[in-house]
């Protein structure tokens, strides 16, 4: 019997080290040194942190495709191997959320002193952004760990790619798309309702109904001239887009660039902004930026605001597949009470959680949305699994009404960015360990 425990002890022991491996790799990972999303083991051959190379764990880069964007269409050397090690995969799925949750606390303590405040990060950026072509890759590098406010702005831009690399042609561009956003304004907005067809008329109709439900316990988004410019956006985006026209949700989407691209023109806390503030050209500015970057956004993701939206039903069987294999305790109990993964996570994946985080955390949540590019949609299932199991042991214990009613009013309104980063690092490391494995998300 001894023996027994001896050998059980043996692996547990094993399986801790292996963990505490990995979260140690993703903290490097997460502090900017290398594009979060698959790892490869090819050793660095400088050590982490400046520590001791003998006690330090390796760390590992990831290899890029052309694209930039961290598709699965990656390309590899010969001496590079993924980390899909079947041991690995098995391993994980052997360990608790508790486990998980306990190894997350204290890796995301260590990691807050990353954060995009660092005078070290700032000069990082800064010189990232100096050059005279920005080198996406590493922008994405630093970006997906958090921007620096007043960096925010260039930033998403550059990752967008709205605004373009080479920092000579920038200007111009910007200058010409933000005049081909008011000619649509002029052609297709700023005309009386005869000049509309009924559906066109409809539409409008729902944007108005729609825009001052729009973050409604932010007072800042209540202003009428808000209002104007988020109706004025999301009908040209509407207009511009006939396969898809509005759906409710992407008003939300809006909101996240409306209070980025104002934050160049306004000080201080969004409680004390005032639209009146500004210029009608600055105000036709923010607007045409908001539209450019939405359109962007929304380029990837075109199949999920089609009729019957499949993009995001296909997403939401990901994520209930992924929720099975890394915690099949909370899988099964909301499959014995009844309760579709569609019924609480086709609003996530449709505003992408804006109405399930504090609001002044969105912001550093999209630096990741973006950094990860065209990759965004599949990784998006890896992070709401991670929202969703920072209440697996609550899940357990609520029957169908009161899953119900939990997972639509989830307790995030005292969160900080702590909270947000040990999500964002545990959906790194669950995409690590399992994207590409041979039987996930098996359909």
């Amino acid at each position: 019997m001894s023996n027994h425990h001896n050998q059980q002890d043996q692996r547990n022991g094993i399986l801790d080290s292996t963990f505490n491996q990995t979260l140690r790799t993703v903290q490097g990972l997460l502090k900017g040194r290398s594009m979060p999303g698959k790892i490869l083991l090819s050793p660095r051959s400088d050590p982490v942190d400046g520590s001791n190379t003998k006690d330090s764990s390796p760390s590992y880069r990831r290899s890029f495709s052309h694209n930039d964007a961290g598709t699965s269409d990656h390309t590899y050397g010969a001496d590079e191997e993924e980390v899909q090690s079947p041991t690995i995969i098995a391993n994980l799925n052997r360990l608790s959320i508790s486990h998980v949750e306990r190894s997350s606390k204290e890796f995301s303590k260590s990691t807050i002193g990353a954060r995009s405040t660092d005078s070290a990060r700032v000069m990082k950026f800064t010189k990232v952004l100096s050059g005279t072509t920005v080198i996406l890759d590493k922008l994405r590098e630093l970006a997906w760990s958090g921007v620096p406010d007043d960096m925010r702005p260039t930033v998403w831009r550059l990752l967008l790619g709205y605004a373009p690399p080479n920092s000579d042609r920038r200007e111009v561009v910007l200058r010409r798309k933000r005049l081909e956003y008011l000619e649509c304004i002029s052609q297709y907005y700023d005309i009386p309702d005869t000049d509309r067809s009924d559906d066109e008329i409809n539409m409008r109709r729902q944007i108005v109904v729609d825009c001052p439900r729009t973050v409604p316990d932010v007072p800042f988004y209540q202003q009428q001239q808000v209002q104007k410019s988020l109706e004025r956006i999301l009908y040209a985006w509407a207009i511009r887009h006939p396969a898809s026209g509005y759906v409710q949700g992407i008003n939300d989407l809006v909101t996240p660039f409306l209070v980025v691209f104002l934050s160049e023109y306004l000080e201080g806390s969004i409680d004390n902004w005032s639209m009146s503030d500004l210029s009608s050209d600055q105000i036709n500015n923010v607007e045409a930026d908001c539209y450019w970057c939405l359109s962007k956004l929304l380029d990837g993701m075109q199949d999920h605001y089609t009729f019957a939206q499949p993009g995001i039903q296909r997403l939401v069987f990901k994520l209930k597949e992924l929720v099975r294999r890394i915690d099949e305790p909370v899988s099964r109990h909301v499959e014995d009470q009844g309760l579709e993964f569609l019924q609480f996570a086709f609003r996530w994946f449709n505003c992408l959680l804006i109405r399930e985080i504090p609001f002044h955390l969105i912001t550093r949540l999209w630096d990741t949305y973006l950094a990860e590019g065209d990759a965004l949609p599949d990784f998006l299932v890896y992070i709401f699994a991670s929202f969703l199991l920072t209440w697996s042991d609550n899940l357990q214990k609520l029957d169908f009404q009161e899953l119900v009613i939990f997972l639509q009013h989830l307790p995030t309104q005292n969160w900080t960015h702590q909270e947000l980063e040990m999500v964002l690092s545990r959906a790194f490391m669950w995409h690590s360990m399992f994207n590409n494995s041979p039987s996930h998300l098996a359909s």
